[in-house]
């Protein structure tokens, strides 16, 4: 009986060293990002006014942005809201006449 080992081949690159590009395994979970924008998950109540009602759609816009894109969002959301409420301070119908009060013919 002999106490040598029968010898193998090595093989003289690796698929990693030759080039090929090896399957990955699955896929990592992408790391935590407490910078990374998130919603607020604050319910928005609808108000029966379509006008108001799209402007609080609109504020959900922000949940996807970073905060410095939220001011964009704000201020054309503020400015929707003021024209909603400029618009039920108007008079519908023709202007009404000019006052004659203090005048003096």
């Amino acid at each position: 009986m002999s106490d040598t080992v029968p010898r193998t081949e090595v093989p003289e690159a690796t698929e990693a060293e030759a080039g090929q590009v090896t399957d990955p395994g699955p896929a990592a979970e992408p790391e935590y990002d407490p910078a990374a924008p998130a919603p607020l998950n604050v319910p928005r109540t609808p108000t029966g006014h379509a006008d108001v009602d799209a402007q609080l759609e609109r504020l959900g816009d922000a949940d996807h942005l970073a905060t410095d894109g939220h001011l964009e969002v704000y201020e054309d959301v503020h400015r929707g809201l003021r024209d909603a409420l400029t618009a039920l301070d108007a008079r519908p119908g023709p202007p009404a006449p000019p006052s004659t009060y203090g005048t003096r013919s």
